[in-house]
């Protein structure tokens, strides 16, 4: 079983590992290892001791029980296993060599492994090396031919190229050594177009009438663009789960490669360049929808690093700014929201609002993304826009699809929430 171990609900769900391992025993398995990705990033920064604690618990009492089930490997999100996008494979890369062949640092528990490397580096969990679970030299979960391999994440983007490299026979982006015979099987199938993986526990949603399918069937040109980070929320999330385009005629979809440092060393990415981009397809005049991610407020928000990530919100906000000057010169309109807060709220709070801080009176940083609402905005350069602003019953990222398209001049479909605003000569 290899996954997320973290209550974030975001990517995956502990309750969900330890239903997994109660369905193993109820079945009869003599024999399960847990390699355990440390998450640190929709959880607090150094929580993962209350993840592993309660799952060794659970595994000593299957031991008690006769069974052999153990911690078999391990390391943190952001450099094992969980890379997207194919942003670095070597992430993918070291999770393969620590939970498939041993390799690794060894140490005798899951527990150790992550206190040495705290003392030692100094890095939140998101970010441990991975580590190899071992006796007397000998690692407990090395994987051979006949095993049941499980990933029990349950969102796709960071799924995929770890499915990848147990179920593709032609393979180019590390040398796998020795592949075992497993059979290899995901919590969903995390791209329903490429079929990956071809097992799988939960059939996916059926995501249908999305607004790109439906500016497609108007023959509606569309530009994506967004650097590697986030490039799949404009692409793959945004078209329901589907890793290719409806048409390639008309829709242009463009990646500016990511860096590979971490985000706290380079704050501000590749909003200048993602910018370039956008301002190009302004001026083509091609595109009458062009939809961007700048990333810096999420993934340098998750570092914890203010001094970082307040020099990333100051370049999406140059970067905006030059956007918008090009949008008024096309006389077009801007769209900005966000589907979740992140560098607006860098510390830790108590209940009554006070932050939180260690015993030297530091401020206890916040690296999960925070509850607060987001903003949607709408800035048109049209002297008579033609619509008023409407109130939506608790209006969220749901009533954005309805509002573009009417925006754009278009009908909703019947099945979307209501636009936020109303439309003269449109029935919305």
């Amino acid at each position: 079983l290899i996954g997320l171990l973290s209550d974030g609900n975001v990517h995956s769900h502990i309750r969900h590992l330890f239903m997994l391992l109660d369905r193993a025993r109820s079945d009869g398995a003599p024999r399960a290892r847990v390699h355990v990705l440390l998450d640190g990033r929709d959880v607090p920064e150094t929580s993962a001791l209350e993840y592993v604690r309660p799952l060794e618990e659970k595994l000593a009492g299957y031991r008690g029980a006769g069974l052999d089930y153990r911690i078999a490997s391990g390391g943190g999100r952001m450099v094992t296993t969980m890379d997207r996008y194919q942003a670095d494979w070597r992430i993918v890369q070291r999770g393969w060599e620590a939970h498939v062949h041993g390799n690794g640092r060894q140490f005798p528990d899951a527990e150790t492994a992550i206190r040495t490397y705290r003392t030692e580096l100094g890095l939140s969990d998101q970010f441990l090396p991975e580590f190899v679970i071992a006796d007397e030299g000998a690692p407990v979960g090395v994987m051979r031919d006949g095993d049941v391999v499980l990933f029990f994440n349950f969102r796709g983007d960071r799924a995929i190229e770890i499915s990848r490299a147990f179920e593709d026979d032609e393979f180019a982006y590390f040398d796998r050594m020795a592949r075992p015979e497993v059979l290899y099987a995901g919590m969903m199938q995390y791209d329903g177009d490429l079929h990956i993986p071809s097992r799988y526990l939960v059939e996916p949603p059926a995501i249908a009438r999305t607004v790109s399918e439906y500016l497609v069937a108007a023959c509606v040109p569309q530009l994506a663009v967004a650097e590697t980070q986030k490039f799949g929320h404009v692409t793959y999330f945004w078209n329901g789960n589907r890793s290719g385009k409806f048409d390639d005629e008309i829709e242009r979809y463009t990646e500016v490669p990511s860096d590979r440092v971490p985000f706290e060393q380079r704050p501000w990415m590749k909003a200048a360049e993602v910018a370039d981009e956008v301002i190009e397809g302004i001026r083509s005049s091609l595109f009458p929808f062009i939809r961007v991610n700048f990333a810096n407020g999420d993934m340098v928000g998750h570092t914890g690093v203010m001094d970082a990530t307040i020099i990333a919100v100051e370049a999406v906000d140059l970067c905006i700014g030059r956007v918008w000057d090009e949008i008024r010169k096309a006389r077009g309109v801007m769209v900005v929201t966000a589907d979740h807060g992140n560098a607006d709220q860098m510390y830790q709070r108590a209940k009554n609002g006070l932050v939180l801080r260690d015993s030297s009176g530091t401020p206890l940083p916040l690296t999960s993304h925070s509850l607060n609402p987001v903003p949607f905005l709408i800035a048109d350069t049209r002297s008579r826009p033609g619509y008023a602003l409407r109130s939506a019953p608790d209006p969220g990222l749901g009533n954005v699809a309805a509002t573009i398209l009417n925006l754009l001049g278009y009908n909703a479909p019947e099945e979307f929430l209501p636009s936020l605003i109303t439309p003269s000569g449109i029935t919305p």
